[in-house]
């Protein structure tokens, strides 16, 4: 799919697996989760802008190598995204962080806002927007639309699992955003949950099912 990344990676793929089953505990799935979203973020992270600085080793003085421009941005859609960022601060520690938050209306599938905090000069600043599941893409388009609002133009998604569905409906609203994931899977279900999925992240995340 145009515009669509899968992160194949034998390690995103079996930590994938672990995280699908059911009997996998609360502790153990949001460990799993963080060291996912470490994987994806050196995916997602390999086109940040570069420059020289000038050092010196114990053996001599060089042009290294490092990160140039504004800080970068990772924003969750809360609550089941704050997995994801955990991970990726622990990547980028220097990162700003921003929160959307969305719930899904369960009568109507569409997203309800009812939290936004982002931080200034998006204009400036690579965004990476993060939720572990892209299923009807509701709350993932709301989540875009608001923080293109808020000026940033440099945007990326990164999920853990994807719904045909979900990407066909997002890339419709969103072209120009590049979606990382680490698993397309075969549909959505009557309740819009993806098959065959790993659940309701949230819930597998903090224990409340």
């Amino acid at each position: 799919m145009k515009n669509v990344t899968v992160v194949e990676h034998p390690l995103v793929q079996h930590k994938l697996s672990l995280m699908r089953r059911k009997e996998t505990p609360t502790a153990m799935f949001r460990q799993l989760i963080r060291e996912l979203s470490m994987l994806l973020g050196y995916e997602v992270t390999r086109d940040l802008p570069m420059g020289k600085e000038r050092i010196e080793t114990p053996i001599m003085e060089m042009d290294a190598p490092v990160l140039t421009g504004k800080k970068l941005v990772f924003i969750s859609v809360l609550r089941a995204g704050n997995g994801l960022l955990e991970g990726l601060l622990d990547l980028i520690p220097s990162a700003r962080v921003g929160h959307v938050g969305l719930y899904r209306d369960p009568d109507t599938l569409v997203a309800v806002e009812y939290y936004f905090k982002v931080p200034d000069e998006l204009d400036e600043r690579k965004v990476i927007i993060v939720d572990p599941m892209l299923a009807t893409a509701n709350s993932a388009i709301a989540a875009v639309q608001r923080v293109k609002e808020a000026g940033a133009r440099d945007i990326k998604f990164v999920c853990l699992l994807a719904a045909p569905e979900g990407i066909e409906a997002f890339q419709q609203a969103h072209p120009d955003v590049q979606i990382i994931t680490a698993a397309i899977d075969h549909q959505l279900n009557d309740h819009g949950y993806i098959v065959p999925g790993l659940g309701d992240a949230g819930d597998r995340i903090y224990g409340t099912k």
